[in-house]
């Protein structure tokens, strides 16, 4: 029956990499992935299925941490696109998920099925499959979500998988496999069922913060719509006022015209056009893009920051809601940061132009001389601190879903941020 549990070592140490795959983040396309998970798994998979025929499960139980586990553990840590806590806590949880799952068939098939292999290996053809499906049904979305959004609190958790893992591997292997330990099976057996109970209030931590991430970016939307609505009221008084003086405006076009002063006349004129752009905010020819530029030019107006723009679109149709999400949470940022400066520091410019069917958008603001970003990293989050990062996560996400990406570093005591989101159905640059 030797054959039985061969086979099922081999068909636990595929599924291991099934579950995981399932779990984790790969910085590459998914068919790279799974070329760089063959060409290194499967002959670490070989390697240990022939030591288990070799030498026994008895002594590569015991060194498997060092035969399966790091090599596989540096492998995916060079192809996950998450290289800290967050890799380290999915890699145990799928590792030691699969490992409770094999030390409880072993124990199950000793004692039930009279050590022929035959309980182990049939458990394990169905166990292995059923926890995938719960996986993908229940678990994968969300959890991948949450590694995407939440960066802290990773830690702790992926710290208490490993010592279960550790705690398992060698409560179940030394100094000899349980089974030939009956003394100490009982305290086996409550590990065993403390495990599951352990990850799943993990897990609800987890999804506890996912849904308060869910909470605080719905609430940060709202703040976003009803600036906004503030932005486009006020832009409906000014109008108002306008229209109001345009009765002066034009007694003074009548009186000058009836004296035959054109030139006067015209003077005044342009004089009105330049008031009238001053008072309605007229940064850029979209409505809803340019009420964000009105809100935020009065904020950094309030801030004595000097605010310098060269916005080149013009009327076309735009996906002005995410890109009006993109411009008010990265010029929040500069406001943010701006404010913790001296007022002779405070300076910010914004850009906007088309480039081979993308918008490209770069804002650029002074920051804190020790503020260190690099690029490819998001920085953490601080209202009350001067770390410059609240919003780039949502900036991140509304960039990717236009089908584009966001970038943002530090040069120079400046803080940018490089946006570029693809424009469909325009054929070449329009200016505004």
């Amino acid at each position: 029956m030797e054959i039985l549990r061969e086979l099922s070592v081999l068909w636990s140490l595929f599924h291991i990499l099934i579950l995981f795959m399932m779990l984790y983040r790969s910085r590459y396309s998914k068919r790279k992935t799974f070329l760089l998970t063959g060409f290194t798994m499967i002959p670490l998979i070989i390697l240990n299925l022939a030591g288990v025929a070799v030498y026994g499960t008895g002594v590569m139980g015991k060194i498997f941490i060092l035969t399966c586990t790091l090599p596989s553990l540096l492998v995916f840590w060079f192809i996950s696109e998450d290289k800290k806590a967050r890799f380290f806590f999915t890699f145990c949880l799928a590792d030691t998920v699969a490992l409770w799952i094999i030390a409880t068939t072993n124990v199950a098939d000793f004692y039930f099925g009279g050590g022929q292999c035959i309980l182990m290996f049939f458990s394990r053809l169905i166990i292995f499959p059923l926890v995938e499906w719960v996986a993908v049904r229940y678990l994968r979305k969300p959890y991948l979500e949450l590694q995407r959004e939440v960066a802290s609190g990773w830690g702790i958790f992926a710290g208490m998988t490993a010592l279960y893992y550790i705690l398992l591997a060698v409560f179940a292997n030394f100094p000899v496999v349980i089974t030939a330990r009956p003394q100490e099976l009982p305290a086996f057996i409550l590990i065993l069922v403390l495990m599951p109970m352990t990850y799943a209030t993990i897990l609800t931590a987890l999804y506890r913060q996912l849904l308060l991430y869910r909470r605080q970016q719905g609430e940060r939307i709202l703040q976003e719509q009803k600036h906004a609505l503030e932005a486009q009221l006020e832009n409906q008084q000014r109008i108002r006022r306008m229209k109001h003086d345009m009765k002066g405006y034009v007694v003074m076009l009548s009186g000058l015209l009836a004296e035959g002063k054109i030139q006067e006349a015209q003077e005044y004129l342009n004089a009105v056009g330049t008031e009238m752009d001053s008072l309605l905010g007229q940064f850029c020819a979209n409505p809803y893009i340019n009420a964000i530029f009105v809100q935020f030019s009065q904020k950094f107006q309030e801030i004595q920051a000097d605010f310098h723009m060269d916005i080149c679109i013009g009327d076309e149709e735009l996906p002005y809601m995410d890109l009006c999400r993109i411009l008010a949470n990265g010029l929040e940022n500069a406001c943010d940061a701006l404010e913790a400066l001296k007022v002779q520091e405070r300076e910010i410019s914004v850009q906007m132009k088309y480039s081979r069917g993308y918008l490209v958008i770069r804002m650029r603001n002074r920051c804190q001389e020790d503020l260190r970003v690099e690029k490819g990293t998001i920085p953490t989050s601080s209202k009350g601190g001067r770390e410059h990062g609240f919003g780039l996560a949502t900036v991140k996400e509304a960039a990717e879903r236009l089908g584009g990406d966001m970038l943002c570093y530090t040069e120079n005591h400046n803080f940018v941020l490089d946006v570029m989101v693809r424009v469909k159905n325009l054929s070449k640059e329009k200016p505004n």
